[in-house]
Protein backbone atom coordinates (compact mmCIF):
# COMPACT_ATOMS: atom_id res chain seq x y z
CA UNK A 1 0.00 0.00 0.00
CA UNK A 2 1.53 3.54 -0.89
CA UNK A 3 1.42 6.01 1.37
CA UNK A 4 -1.10 8.36 -0.96
CA UNK A 5 -3.28 5.28 0.12
CA UNK A 6 -2.73 4.66 3.51
CA UNK A 7 -3.58 8.21 4.25
CA UNK A 8 -6.76 7.91 1.96
CA UNK A 9 -7.73 5.17 3.83
CA UNK A 10 -6.98 6.27 7.58
CA UNK A 11 -8.87 9.59 6.49
CA UNK A 12 -11.91 7.36 4.86
CA UNK A 13 -11.75 5.41 9.07
CA UNK A 14 -11.50 8.81 11.04
CA UNK A 15 -14.34 9.58 9.03
CA UNK A 16 -16.77 6.88 9.59
CA UNK A 17 -15.44 6.89 13.04
CA UNK A 18 -16.94 10.50 13.58
CA UNK A 19 -19.96 9.31 12.25
CA UNK A 20 -20.59 6.93 13.99
CA UNK A 21 -19.67 8.40 17.71
CA UNK A 22 -22.02 11.90 16.28
CA UNK A 23 -25.33 9.67 15.12
CA UNK A 24 -24.84 6.64 17.17
CA UNK A 25 -24.18 8.06 20.47
CA UNK A 26 -26.90 11.10 19.61
CA UNK A 27 -29.47 8.41 18.29
CA UNK A 28 -28.83 6.00 21.85
CA UNK A 29 -31.76 8.60 23.46
CA UNK A 30 -34.44 7.73 20.97
CA UNK A 31 -33.18 3.84 21.50
CA UNK A 32 -33.77 4.33 24.98
CA UNK A 33 -37.07 6.14 24.61
CA UNK A 34 -38.37 3.23 22.09
CA UNK A 35 -37.04 0.57 24.80
CA UNK A 36 -38.91 2.35 27.75
CA UNK A 37 -41.97 1.46 26.18
CA UNK A 38 -42.00 -1.79 26.82
CA UNK A 39 -39.52 -2.36 29.31
CA UNK A 40 -38.96 -0.60 33.01
CA UNK A 41 -35.63 1.39 32.60
CA UNK A 42 -33.53 -1.14 35.49
CA UNK A 43 -34.12 -3.50 32.99
CA UNK A 44 -32.66 -1.95 30.24
CA UNK A 45 -30.13 -0.82 31.96
CA UNK A 46 -29.11 -4.42 33.60
CA UNK A 47 -29.52 -6.17 30.18
CA UNK A 48 -27.59 -3.83 28.14
CA UNK A 49 -24.89 -3.64 29.91
CA UNK A 50 -24.47 -7.57 31.10
CA UNK A 51 -24.31 -8.26 27.58
CA UNK A 52 -22.34 -5.42 26.40
CA UNK A 53 -19.56 -5.97 29.18
CA UNK A 54 -19.27 -10.17 28.85
CA UNK A 55 -18.96 -9.31 24.93
CA UNK A 56 -16.32 -6.99 25.67
CA UNK A 57 -14.15 -9.23 28.12
CA UNK A 58 -14.80 -12.24 25.50
CA UNK A 59 -13.08 -10.04 22.95
CA UNK A 60 -10.32 -9.66 25.08
CA UNK A 61 -10.06 -13.16 25.89
CA UNK A 62 -9.77 -14.11 22.59
CA UNK A 63 -7.56 -11.46 21.48
CA UNK A 64 -5.34 -12.43 24.51
CA UNK A 65 -4.86 -9.14 26.26
CA UNK A 66 -4.15 -8.22 29.55
CA UNK A 67 -7.80 -8.49 31.26
CA UNK A 68 -7.52 -9.60 34.98
CA UNK A 69 -7.41 -6.84 36.58
CA UNK A 70 -5.84 -6.83 40.65
CA UNK A 71 -8.43 -6.70 43.92
CA UNK A 72 -7.55 -2.88 44.36
CA UNK A 73 -8.16 -2.41 40.44
CA UNK A 74 -11.20 -4.24 40.78
CA UNK A 75 -12.86 -2.39 43.46
CA UNK A 76 -11.65 0.99 41.44
CA UNK A 77 -13.82 -0.64 38.54
CA UNK A 78 -16.30 -1.71 40.66
CA UNK A 79 -16.78 1.79 41.83
CA UNK A 80 -16.61 3.70 38.23
CA UNK A 81 -18.89 1.06 36.97
CA UNK A 82 -21.61 1.95 39.69
CA UNK A 83 -21.06 5.60 39.59
CA UNK A 84 -20.99 6.18 35.73
CA UNK A 85 -23.59 3.07 34.53
CA UNK A 86 -25.40 2.42 37.35
CA UNK A 87 -26.71 5.41 38.52
CA UNK A 88 -25.40 7.94 35.72
CA UNK A 89 -27.25 6.14 32.96
CA UNK A 90 -29.92 4.36 34.77
CA UNK A 91 -30.81 8.56 35.88
CA UNK A 92 -30.77 9.39 32.31
CA UNK A 93 -33.02 6.36 31.22
CA UNK A 94 -35.58 7.10 34.27
CA UNK A 95 -35.84 10.32 33.64
CA UNK A 96 -36.46 9.92 30.07
CA UNK A 97 -40.07 8.71 31.65
CA UNK A 98 -40.97 12.16 32.03
CA UNK A 99 -38.61 13.86 29.98
CA UNK A 100 -37.96 14.53 26.22
CA UNK A 101 -34.91 12.81 24.51
CA UNK A 102 -33.84 15.88 23.32
CA UNK A 103 -33.83 17.62 26.77
CA UNK A 104 -32.66 14.56 28.53
CA UNK A 105 -29.40 15.27 26.26
CA UNK A 106 -28.91 18.33 26.31
CA UNK A 107 -29.54 18.15 30.48
CA UNK A 108 -26.55 15.52 30.63
CA UNK A 109 -24.40 17.73 28.06
CA UNK A 110 -23.98 19.83 31.13
CA UNK A 111 -21.43 16.95 32.53
CA UNK A 112 -18.38 19.06 31.62
CA UNK A 113 -19.72 21.89 33.55
CA UNK A 114 -19.59 19.68 36.51
CA UNK A 115 -16.33 17.97 35.76
CA UNK A 116 -14.45 21.52 35.46
CA UNK A 117 -15.67 22.36 38.98
CA UNK A 118 -14.82 19.09 40.99
CA UNK A 119 -11.84 19.16 39.01
CA UNK A 120 -10.95 22.76 40.42
CA UNK A 121 -12.08 21.88 44.05
CA UNK A 122 -10.15 18.91 44.30
CA UNK A 123 -6.73 18.91 45.89
CA UNK A 124 -3.48 19.88 43.30
CA UNK A 125 -7.36 20.09 40.75
CA UNK A 126 -6.69 21.78 37.43
CA UNK A 127 -7.30 26.07 37.62
CA UNK A 128 -10.05 27.14 35.36
CA UNK A 129 -9.26 30.44 33.17
CA UNK A 130 -11.66 32.94 32.46
CA UNK A 131 -13.00 31.53 29.72
CA UNK A 132 -13.99 28.86 31.40
CA UNK A 133 -15.75 30.60 34.12
CA UNK A 134 -17.64 32.72 31.79
CA UNK A 135 -18.69 28.82 30.04
CA UNK A 136 -20.26 27.84 33.77
CA UNK A 137 -21.89 30.89 34.23
CA UNK A 138 -23.56 30.47 30.75
CA UNK A 139 -24.07 26.96 31.22
CA UNK A 140 -26.02 27.20 34.07
CA UNK A 141 -28.52 29.99 33.07
CA UNK A 142 -29.05 27.09 30.63
CA UNK A 143 -29.53 24.83 32.90
CA UNK A 144 -32.01 27.26 34.31
CA UNK A 145 -34.34 28.16 30.97
CA UNK A 146 -33.91 24.30 30.77
CA UNK A 147 -35.54 23.40 33.59
CA UNK A 148 -38.38 26.10 33.73
CA UNK A 149 -40.96 24.59 31.99
CA UNK A 150 -40.54 21.47 34.35
CA UNK A 151 -41.10 23.85 37.21
CA UNK A 152 -43.85 25.58 36.15
CA UNK A 153 -45.82 21.91 35.71
CA UNK A 154 -44.99 21.34 38.88
CA UNK A 155 -46.37 24.15 40.73
CA UNK A 156 -49.66 23.17 38.23
CA UNK A 157 -49.34 20.36 40.49
CA UNK A 158 -47.36 17.59 38.44
CA UNK A 159 -44.09 17.35 40.00
CA UNK A 160 -42.86 14.52 37.83
CA UNK A 161 -40.94 16.46 35.39
CA UNK A 162 -39.58 18.61 38.79
CA UNK A 163 -37.90 15.33 39.71
CA UNK A 164 -36.93 13.51 36.66
CA UNK A 165 -34.76 16.69 35.90
CA UNK A 166 -33.32 16.15 39.48
CA UNK A 167 -32.55 12.78 38.87
CA UNK A 168 -30.98 13.13 35.78
CA UNK A 169 -28.80 15.77 37.62
CA UNK A 170 -28.03 14.15 40.33
CA UNK A 171 -26.90 11.06 37.66
CA UNK A 172 -24.78 13.38 35.78
CA UNK A 173 -22.94 14.26 39.27
CA UNK A 174 -22.53 10.80 39.60
CA UNK A 175 -21.46 10.17 36.22
CA UNK A 176 -18.33 13.03 36.45
CA UNK A 177 -17.49 11.88 39.66
CA UNK A 178 -17.27 8.17 38.12
CA UNK A 179 -14.91 10.19 35.61
CA UNK A 180 -12.58 11.59 37.67
CA UNK A 181 -11.76 8.99 40.03
CA UNK A 182 -10.96 6.94 36.72
CA UNK A 183 -8.90 9.64 35.44
CA UNK A 184 -6.74 9.86 38.95
CA UNK A 185 -7.09 5.90 38.82
CA UNK A 186 -3.44 3.76 37.47
CA UNK A 187 -5.16 0.81 35.69
CA UNK A 188 -2.98 -1.73 34.36
CA UNK A 189 -4.90 -3.65 32.30
CA UNK A 190 -6.19 -3.26 28.67
CA UNK A 191 -8.87 -0.07 27.68
CA UNK A 192 -11.25 -2.30 26.34
CA UNK A 193 -11.11 -4.79 29.25
CA UNK A 194 -11.33 -1.67 32.20
CA UNK A 195 -14.60 -0.65 30.15
CA UNK A 196 -15.75 -4.28 29.97
CA UNK A 197 -15.50 -4.77 33.84
CA UNK A 198 -17.07 -1.59 34.21
CA UNK A 199 -19.69 -2.37 32.07
CA UNK A 200 -20.12 -5.51 34.01
CA UNK A 201 -20.54 -3.94 37.36
CA UNK A 202 -23.02 -1.23 36.05
CA UNK A 203 -25.17 -4.17 34.66
CA UNK A 204 -24.59 -6.46 38.42
CA UNK A 205 -25.43 -3.10 40.13
CA UNK A 206 -28.84 -2.62 37.82
CA UNK A 207 -29.89 -6.29 38.74
CA UNK A 208 -29.38 -5.67 42.49
CA UNK A 209 -31.58 -2.93 42.34
CA UNK A 210 -33.95 -4.88 39.87
CA UNK A 211 -34.54 -7.24 42.03
CA UNK A 212 -34.95 -5.96 45.21
CA UNK A 213 -37.50 -2.76 43.91
CA UNK A 214 -39.34 -5.50 41.59
CA UNK A 215 -38.61 -2.76 38.74
CA UNK A 216 -38.75 -6.43 36.77
CA UNK A 217 -42.48 -5.93 36.74
CA UNK A 218 -44.32 -4.66 33.52
CA UNK A 219 -41.76 -6.20 30.68
CA UNK A 220 -43.18 -6.96 27.42
CA UNK A 221 -40.32 -9.09 25.48
CA UNK A 222 -41.72 -8.14 22.16
CA UNK A 223 -39.75 -7.38 19.27
CA UNK A 224 -39.87 -3.63 19.76
CA UNK A 225 -38.03 -4.57 22.69
CA UNK A 226 -35.51 -7.06 21.67
CA UNK A 227 -34.76 -4.15 18.97
CA UNK A 228 -33.84 -1.42 21.47
CA UNK A 229 -31.67 -3.30 23.55
CA UNK A 230 -29.81 -4.94 20.41
CA UNK A 231 -29.46 -1.21 18.97
CA UNK A 232 -27.86 0.30 22.57
CA UNK A 233 -26.10 -3.12 23.05
CA UNK A 234 -24.35 -3.03 19.22
CA UNK A 235 -24.47 0.62 18.15
CA UNK A 236 -24.35 2.40 21.86
CA UNK A 237 -21.64 0.44 23.78
CA UNK A 238 -19.59 -1.49 20.96
CA UNK A 239 -19.68 0.22 17.71
CA UNK A 240 -19.78 3.63 19.23
CA UNK A 241 -17.21 2.59 21.63
CA UNK A 242 -14.94 1.55 19.40
CA UNK A 243 -15.06 4.35 17.09
CA UNK A 244 -14.13 6.50 20.22
CA UNK A 245 -11.08 4.58 21.46
CA UNK A 246 -10.13 5.05 17.41
CA UNK A 247 -10.49 8.68 17.27
CA UNK A 248 -8.69 9.26 20.22
CA UNK A 249 -5.33 7.66 18.90
CA UNK A 250 -5.67 9.00 15.73
CA UNK A 251 -7.05 12.67 16.34
CA UNK A 252 -6.73 15.24 18.04
CA UNK A 253 -8.55 15.62 21.43
CA UNK A 254 -9.97 18.72 20.57
CA UNK A 255 -11.83 17.32 17.46
CA UNK A 256 -12.54 14.28 19.51
CA UNK A 257 -14.52 16.62 21.61
CA UNK A 258 -17.16 18.01 19.40
CA UNK A 259 -19.26 14.68 20.21
CA UNK A 260 -20.42 17.08 23.21
CA UNK A 261 -22.21 19.37 20.88
CA UNK A 262 -23.43 17.32 18.05
CA UNK A 263 -24.96 14.30 20.23
CA UNK A 264 -27.48 16.80 21.81
CA UNK A 265 -28.54 18.22 18.36
CA UNK A 266 -29.10 15.01 16.92
CA UNK A 267 -30.81 13.54 19.64
CA UNK A 268 -33.04 16.87 19.37
CA UNK A 269 -33.60 16.32 15.69
CA UNK A 270 -34.12 12.76 16.11
CA UNK A 271 -37.01 13.34 18.99
CA UNK A 272 -38.80 15.84 16.60
CA UNK A 273 -39.14 13.16 13.28
CA UNK A 274 -39.60 9.93 14.91
CA UNK A 275 -41.74 10.89 17.63
CA UNK A 276 -42.82 14.56 17.19
CA UNK A 277 -41.31 16.30 20.24
CA UNK A 278 -41.45 19.71 20.11
CA UNK A 279 -39.33 22.63 22.08
CA UNK A 280 -40.92 25.47 24.19
CA UNK A 281 -39.05 28.85 23.22
CA UNK A 282 -37.16 28.56 27.08
CA UNK A 283 -35.99 25.42 26.32
CA UNK A 284 -34.44 26.49 22.90
CA UNK A 285 -32.48 29.56 24.48
CA UNK A 286 -31.05 27.02 27.28
CA UNK A 287 -29.95 24.67 24.37
CA UNK A 288 -28.07 27.56 22.64
CA UNK A 289 -26.59 28.35 26.16
CA UNK A 290 -25.96 24.66 27.00
CA UNK A 291 -23.75 23.76 23.41
CA UNK A 292 -21.94 27.09 24.13
CA UNK A 293 -21.05 26.89 27.50
CA UNK A 294 -19.70 23.19 26.73
CA UNK A 295 -17.45 24.75 23.97
CA UNK A 296 -16.60 27.38 25.57
CA UNK A 297 -15.57 25.18 29.11
CA UNK A 298 -13.94 22.48 26.83
CA UNK A 299 -11.89 24.76 24.64
CA UNK A 300 -10.26 26.59 27.64
CA UNK A 301 -9.32 23.10 29.49
CA UNK A 302 -7.61 21.82 26.24
CA UNK A 303 -5.89 25.04 26.07
CA UNK A 304 -4.22 24.16 29.16
CA UNK A 305 -2.95 20.35 27.85
CA UNK A 306 -5.12 18.64 30.14
CA UNK A 307 -7.64 16.07 29.04
CA UNK A 308 -11.14 16.36 30.30
CA UNK A 309 -12.53 13.93 32.62
CA UNK A 310 -15.61 13.88 31.27
CA UNK A 311 -13.87 12.77 27.65
CA UNK A 312 -11.63 10.21 28.71
CA UNK A 313 -14.12 7.84 29.78
CA UNK A 314 -17.51 9.70 28.05
CA UNK A 315 -17.17 6.03 25.90
CA UNK A 316 -17.94 3.44 29.14
CA UNK A 317 -20.67 5.34 30.53
CA UNK A 318 -23.98 6.98 29.53
CA UNK A 319 -23.27 6.57 26.02
CA UNK A 320 -21.47 3.03 26.44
Amino acid sequence: MTPSTQSSSNSTRILISFLCVYFFWGSTYLAMRYGLDELPPFVIASTRFLISGSILLAFCAIRRVRMLPTRREFGVLAIIGVLMLGCGNTAVLWSELYLSTGLAALLVAGIPLFAALIEMLLPAGEGLPSRGWIGIIIGFIGLAFLVSPSLRSSFHGDPRQIVATVIILTGAFCWTAGSVISRRSTIGISGFAAAGWQMLFGGIFNTGILLVSGGYRGSHWNVQAWSAIFYLVTFGSLTGYTAYIYLLNHVAVSKVTTYAYINPLIAVILGAIFIHERFVRAEYIGMASILLAVFLVTSAKLKTGALPAEVKDIAVGRKA
